[in-house]
C-alpha cells in the first residue's frame, strides 16, 4: 500500500489542493483516530480504461477462501466484543426506506439515533457522557427536512437516497434535480444508484459521465454510489463498476439498495475493498465503503468490521470511511450489549426503534 494519504488542509476548499502527510506504518490499537471528514475529498480522475483493464481478473474462489478464513479465525468475546459492537453503532447509517414511512416515524428514528441505548445499558457499560451514536440517518427525499430538523445540533448526518432509488431508471436530468432538492433541504450525504444496464453493456464512459454529473449536483454533500451488486451478476462487473465510480469522484462506494434479491455479501465486499485499496495506491485518496442490505445481526456486523480491519487497516473503522446501511441491526446490537451485562437476552420490544 502507498505510504502516503491525502489530508485536507484546515480551511481549504474540499475540492482544492491537498498536502501529502506521511501515513504511519503501524498504529497502536487503542490510539484515537481522526474523526469527521479530516481527509481530502476524492476529486476523481480521468476515466482510465487501461487501469480498469488491470483490475478485470477477479478470482472468486480465492476471495471466498479469504472471507472464510477471516470469519473463522477471529473470535471476539466479552469486553472486546462489546467495544467492537459500539464501534459498529458509530459506523451505522440508521435507515428507513419503506413505502409506509411518515414524518412521525422519521422523527422517532432520529430520536433513537440521538439516544441509541437504554439508560441502564449506558450506565452498565460505563459510557455515560460518551458520544456513541449512528453516523447518519438515511431517508427518502420527502423526509430530509424532517430529519434535518430532528437532528439539528446532534452532529448526526442526514443522508438521502436519490436518483430514482432503487432502480435509477429515470432521465438523468430528473435524477440530478432530485439530488439538488435533497441538498437544498439540508442533506449532507447523498446515496445515488447507478443504472445497472450501463455496466452490462460496458458503457463505461456514459456511466462515468453520469456519476461526474451527480457529484457536481451534490456540491459539498458527500456522494455515496450504490452499485446494486446483487444485480451485477459477476465479481468482475462489481470490480469495474467500483473503479468507474471512484474515478468519477465518489466519496463512498456502496454495495446495495437493500431491495435486490441478493444484497451485501462478504465476497462482494472483499472485491470492493480491494478496488478501494488499488485506487488508494494509484492516487493517494481514501474512499469509503458501505455494505447495505441484509446486515441485521451483531455477529454479521463483526464480520464486516474484521474484513475492513484486515484488508484496509484501522483507519477504515471510522465513520468517515466505513458505514453500515442498517435498519434492524441496532436492535440486535442493543440486545447483545444487554446480554453482555446481564447474561440474559431480552425481547425485541424492549429495544424499540420507530
Amino acid at each position: 500500500m502507498s505510504s502516503t494519504f491525502r489530508e485536507a488542509e484546515p480551511g481549504a476548499d474540499r475540492l482544492g489542493p491537498s498536502k501529502i502527510t506521511p501515513l504511519p506504518a503501524r498504529t497502536a490499537a487503542n490510539a484515537p483516530a481522526p474523526q469527521a471528514h479530516g481527509i481530502a475529498r476524492n476529486p476523481g480522475m480521468k476515466l482510465d480504461l487501461g487501469f480498469m483493464e488491470s483490475m478485470r481478473s477477479v478470482n472468486r474462489s480465492a476471495l471466498e477462501r479469504r472471507v472464510a478464513s477471516l470469519t473463522k479465525r477471529r473470535s471476539i468475546k466479552a469486553d472486546n466484543q462489546a467495544a467492537w459492537l459500539l464501534r459498529a453503532v458509530a459506523c451505522m447509517d440508521l435507515t428507513t426506506l419503506n413505502s409506509n414511512d411518515t414524518d412521525e416515524r422519521v422523527r422517532r428514528l432520529c430520536a433513537k439515533a440521538v439516544n441509541p441505548f437504554r439508560r441502564d445499558i449506558v450506565e452498565g457499560l460505563g459510557i455515560t457522557g460518551e458520544k456513541i451514536c449512528p453516523a447518519a440517518v438515511c431517508v427518502y427525499h420527502p423526509f430530509v427536512a424532517t430529519a434535518v430538523d430532528a437532528l439539528r445540533g446532534s452532529g448526526i448526518h442526514v443522508a438521502a437516497v436519490s436518483t430514482a432509488f432503487p432502480h435509477g431508471l429515470t432521465p438523468l436530468s430528473t435524477r440530478l434535480q432530485e439530488i439538488e432538492a435533497s441538498v437544498s433541504d439540508g442533506a449532507d450525504e447523498i446515496d445515488v444508484v447507478i443504472p445497472r444496464g450501463l455496466v452490462f453493456a460496458a458503457k463505461w464512459q456514459e456511466l462515468y459521465d453520469e456519476i461526474v454529473a451527480m457529484r457536481a449536483a451534490c456540491g459539498e454533500a458527500h456522494l455515496k454510489v450504490i452499485l446494486g451488486t446483487g444485480d451485477l451478476a459477476t465479481l468482475r462487473n462489481v470490480m469495474l463498476a467500483s473503479m468507474v465510480a471512484m474515478m468519477a469522484g465518489a466519496d463512498f462506494i456502496k454495495t446495495s439498495t437493500g431491495k435486490e434479491s441478493v444484497n451485501a455479501t462478504l465476497p462482494v465486499g472483499l472485491a470492493m475493498v480491494r478496488a478501494i485499496r488499488a485506487y488508494f495506491e494509484e492516487t493517494g485518496y481514501l474512499i469509503g465503503f458501505k455494505p447495505a442490505g441484509g446486515i441485521s445481526t451483531a455477529k454479521a456486523s463483526l464480520d464486516w468490521l474484521v474484513l475492513m480491519k484486515e484488508e484496509l487497516g484501522r483507519r477504515w473503522l471510522e465513520p468517515d470511511l466505513f458505514r453500515f446501511g442498517a435498519s434492524s441491526l441496532l436492535t440486535d446490537i442493543e440486545r447483545q450489549l444487554e446480554h453482555h451485562l446481564t447474561g440474559h437476552y431480552s425481547a425485541n420490544h424492549r429495544h424499540a426503534m420507530a
